[in-house]
């Protein structure tokens, strides 16, 4: 009986919590257009400093909640409300740890 090993490929990104990105920086990053980075914030999954989208600015920390987010929006089919909470209750449990 032949043994068949699956193999996974983990990818991910390292941030520097001193990166700042604008809105078009952001939305490169992680590839998305702006009305959906626009709906994260409204959703509350990403925070950005400034009053206005044309002076948004991200900090590295709001990257890596907009990757998870997509994730769990794509791999478990929450809408962005659910990412939110979701991300909420995932660094809650972290702190407590």
């Amino acid at each position: 009986m032949a043994h068949t090993e699956k193999r996974y490929e983990l990818t991910g990104t390292v941030v520097d919590e001193r990166i700042k990105f604008t809105l078009r920086e952001f939305c490169h990053v992680c590839g998305v257009h702006t009305d959906l980075v626009l709906e994260m914030v409204e959703e509350g999954v990403i925070e950005p400093h400034g009053e206005r989208p044309e002076e948004w600015v991200f900090a590295g920390r709001a990257l890596i909640r907009a990757q998870t987010a997509l994730r769990l929006v794509h791999d478990l089919r929450l809408n962005l409300p659910g990412a939110a909470l979701a991300l909420d209750l995932l660094e809650d449990l972290d702190r407590l740890r």
